[in-house]
């Protein structure tokens, strides 16, 4: 029966021990999706329910060389000034993808010079960092400019227990890694062993809601925080109904372009945009049965490339 959902998160485990479980996460979340149709209610309702608005920060794109976009430490720092303007009290950095020292550092210093007393700041170095050696000099300046964490430090892929456990003993900002482990048991070991100060979860990857919740539980059980990467409204759903979560990510932002993660295939107004919050900086959390939110079914079929039924 569809409503078994725990059963079927052990099944599709289990069939996936192989080749990932990436794909686990779409199955999860219209499972959840049906149970909130099922039961009247949103999904964030039925996992527990903690909160119906959601603090947000403003997530960059990584850096480019566009004249009108984050081609500067200057540019960076006059989109989180204009983030502030909007609403917005936190305020998340992906530097450029060659990763030099040089140039993170002094980007991170122009963006806290301008907002740091003002907005809550994050720097993501997206594992672009070649070296520990890098990552340890990055990390310092975030612990000048005092940041609020430091998430995927360097080149191992945000994966080594060891090499962050080296790190930690350098730099003293927060760390946040697990955005690229799959399951909750590694996970759980790397929080374990003291290489994260933060757990990450996203539906779409770890599993769907029964996943991700997992993963928020226990981190909670720890004494820890579980961030929820990316944005939707598979995310406000999970984070409304974690006590241990902090911000919502609005990714990825950009001062021109319209953020891709933002799909047109829903109704009723919903958006993940730069202009997606209110005044406080906060994003509602849609209150329909399931997840929430109406699809514009029209739109979804006039792009799809297959459809199959599962009975």
């Amino acid at each position: 029966p569809a409503l078994e959902r725990e059963s079927h998160f052990a099944a599709m485990r289990r069939l996936c021990k192989h080749v990932g479980e990436v794909g686990i996460g779409a199955l999860d979340i219209a499972l959840w999706d049906l149970a909130g149709k099922h039961y009247n209610a949103p999904v964030s309702e039925l996992i527990g329910g903690f909160r119906k608005r959601l603090p947000a920060y403003a997530s960059t794109l990584h850096g480019d060389r566009e004249p009108t976009g984050l081609s500067s430490a200057e540019a960076y720092a006059d989109f989180a000034e204009r983030c502030y303007e909007m609403g917005y009290r936190a305020f998340k950095i992906h530097g450029w993808s060659a990763g030099d020292v040089e140039e993170e550092s002094a980007m991170l210093r122009a963006v806290a010079g301008r907002v740091g007393d003002k907005m809550v700041l994050m720097y993501d170095a997206a594992c672009h960092s070649k070296t520990l050696a890098d990552a340890i000099q990055i990390g310092k300046v975030c612990d000048e400019c005092d940041y609020y964490w430091y998430e995927d430090p360097y080149a191992d892929g945000g994966i080594s227990i060891h090499g962050h456990q080296m790190l930690k003993q350098h730099v003293s900002t927060p760390i946040l890694i697990t955005e690229h482990i799959r399951n909750l048991e590694t996970t759980t070991d790397i929080m374990m062993a003291g290489a994260t100060d933060f757990a990450r979860a996203d539906p779409d990857y770890d599993g769907g809601f029964t996943g991700c919740y997992k993963t928020a539980i226990a981190a909670e059980a720890l004494g820890m925080d579980c961030e929820v990467h990316s944005c939707g409204p598979a995310m406000r759903q999970l984070m409304a109904a974690c006590r241990n979560s902090n911000y919502y990510e609005v990714n990825l932002v950009h001062p021109v372009c319209p953020n891709a993660w933002s799909l047109p295939f829903y109704e009723d107004g919903y958006n993940d945009e730069l202009d997606c919050i209110d005044a406080d900086g906060f994003v509602d959390v849609p209150d329909l049965p399931g997840m929430g939110v109406r699809y514009d079914w029209k739109g979804i079929e006039k792009v799809a490339v297959e459809t199959r039924v599962v009975k």
